[in-house]
């Protein structure tokens, strides 16, 4: 067998359940969309439990990838898109409803545009993987959406109303932190990449 065939064999399928998870992902998301319309309680509530749902399998996608060598470049690539439509649609519902200030939201995705085309712009010479620091501006941008789509709005008046409420947006104030300091990074890893270097996975 020849060493081009060995390397094809060792080679996870496209179609796996890491794969099949972060698909499952993306379609959640005009999902989540569509329950969030309309800012009820119920239809708050519930859409949390979608965006809760979808935040779950990009961390279990990602086991699931490591844990049994089912690593691919789609599932690169397909995990950062589903990760960033997520997180855009949450933050773009918070601000249609007024929950959260539209120069936060317009700020965080357009850094996530950049990112992707600077992404696609050295995918032929290498795949940027997700490194410690985009995690965690996904973790807090999770957490700090999730606070905030739940009818908190409600429990203004009441006892620790404002708490969460503030709490909420000092975790996405964290995370716009992590977003600005990882493009940086970022940015400087494409440029080592296409000089034919390597790079450090951030986002």
């Amino acid at each position: 067998m020849s060493h081009t065939n060995a390397t094809e064999a060792s080679e996870p399928p496209l179609l796996n359940i890491a794969n099949a998870l972060t698909v499952a992902r993306i379609i959640l998301i005009p999902v989540f969309v569509w329950v969030f319309w309309e800012p009820t309680a119920t239809r708050s509530f519930w859409a949390w439990v979608v965006f809760a749902v979808a935040a779950f399998t990009d961390r279990l996608d990602g086991q699931l990838a490591r844990s049994r060598g089912l690593i691919t470049n789609f599932g690169k690539l397909a995990d950062s898109i589903a990760d960033k439509g997520l997180i855009a649609a949450a933050l773009i519902m918070l601000s249609v409803h007024d929950r959260l200030w539209w120069w936060v939201t317009v700020l965080m995705i357009a850094r996530e545009i950049f990112i992707t085309l600077v992404r696609m712009l050295v995918v032929t010479k290498q795949v940027m993987a997700a490194g410690w620091i985009g995690k965690l501006k996904m973790f807090a941008q999770s957490i700090g959406a999730g606070i905030l789509m739940l009818p908190w709005i409600a429990w203004l008046g009441h006892p620790g109303g404002d708490i969460f409420q503030w709490l909420g947006w000092i975790t996405l104030g964290v995370a716009l932190v992590l977003s600005v300091w990882s493009a940086i990074g970022y940015v400087g890893d494409a440029v080592r990449i296409a000089r034919g270097g390597g790079q450090g996975a951030r986002s």
